[in-house]
């Protein structure tokens, strides 16, 4: 019998990559995806001809309940804060005979570790606290209630202890992802590109206060390579992975400053024509809130973390481009979205 896989989030720019990831190394998988409508739909099967649809939304707790009773392994990429989800995508996986164990992999992020700068309001300074996956592990599973994502990730840690021999979880949490999609809709990644363009929209570069503050990051494609090994892990029957308590996979490449970012974005956008100079301008957070609500938090507050465990137990190995040297294809892509390109093309030829 083919492995039955149920994805949720496949049109978005997390679940999307990792289905193509997936797909591509396993073909053979018997894959559901849930799709809010027809247009999505459309989408997926026009780039997997085999793959089922189901149709329904976050808020269908049947639906959700229903497809993890009948799969093998959960993917679960489409929210990390939806509570309910998450409790009905538990409960169906917990239906399981003991002799055929479902296996849950949830998305959560990085943005978990923003809890100190946002109780403390600070924003655009450096924390020196760095938290790892292996000897943090119990730290990183018992952040405080108030943490981001914090709900959701209790329910699936919650639902792996209940009946370890029967619900085996695994929590991925990526920090600033970035490089184009490759799945069948959302290809654009948050973080990076709105930052690319309120570059573009302001004319000049933008910065949180003093533009100190740190997250880790990750290439989408590298990301969907942890997915695919914690999957394969699970098709083995718990592999080489850890699930449960210790199922907590930090998945970074690299950290950046984003001031430094900023600096970078700023000069590829002059070096490209669309503003006059690589000028970077420090935001209050009133200013940035108005720029984007959750820029303070997005660009300001700090995010730092080791991925050692999925090194350790996958061997997983990263590498893509830097996030740097995906800057100047952010650049392209948002000034194409923008509309900026053929007015460009146009200032060009005229001068």
């Amino acid at each position: 019998m083919p492995t039955k896989l149920f994805v949720t989030g496949s049109t978005g720019y997390i679940g999307g990559d990792a289905l193509y990831e997936i797909v591509q190394a396993h073909p053979d998988y018997d894959v559901t995806c849930l799709v809010r409508n027809s247009d999505k739909g459309a989408k997926v099967g026009s780039q997997y001809a085999k793959v089922k649809l189901v149709y329904g939304t976050l808020d269908d707790a049947e639906i959700l309940e229903e497809e993890a009773r009948k799969a093998d392994i959960v993917l679960h990429c489409a929210h990390a804060d939806h509570e309910a989800a998450a409790s009905a995508l538990v409960k169906g996986l917990l239906s399981h005979p003991s002799e055929r164990p479902g296996y849950l992999i949830h998305t959560s992020g990085t943005g978990i570790l923003l809890f100190k700068d946002i109780e403390r309001g600070v924003y655009g300074e450096a924390a020196p606290e760095i938290y790892d996956d292996w000897d943090g592990i119990k730290t990183v599973t018992s952040l405080p209630d108030n943490a981001p994502h914090r709900a959701v990730d209790k329910i699936v840690l919650a639902g792996g202890k209940e009946d370890p021999a029967v619900l085996k979880t695994a929590i991925v949490c990526p920090p600033t992802i970035y490089g184009k999609g490759r799945g069948p809709d959302n290809q654009r990644s948050q973080q990076l590109p709105d930052l690319v363009k309120y570059t573009l929209l302001e004319k000049h570069g933008v910065q949180i206060g003093a533009g100190k503050t740190f997250w880790t990051n990750v290439h989408v494609a590298d990301l969907s390579k942890c997915y695919l090994l914690l999957v394969e892990s699970a098709v083995e029957g718990r592999g080489r992975a850890t699930w449960g308590e210790d199922g907590y996979y930090f998945t970074e490449n690299n950290e950046h400053v984003w001031g430094n970012l900023s600096k970078v974005v700023a000069s590829e956008a002059h070096k490209q024509g669309f503003i006059k100079s690589d000028e970077v301008v420090s935001l209050s957070t009133e200013e940035a809130k108005k720029l984007m609500p959750r820029a303070p938090a997005l660009w300001g507050a700090n995010s730092r973390c080791r991925a050692i465990r999925a090194r350790k137990l996958l061997h997983w190995e990263p590498k893509e481009e830097t996030i740097e040297n995906s800057v100047p294809e952010a650049v392209r892509t948002e000034a194409e979205a923008l509309g900026l390109v053929e007015h460009h093309a146009a200032k060009v030829a005229v001068s």
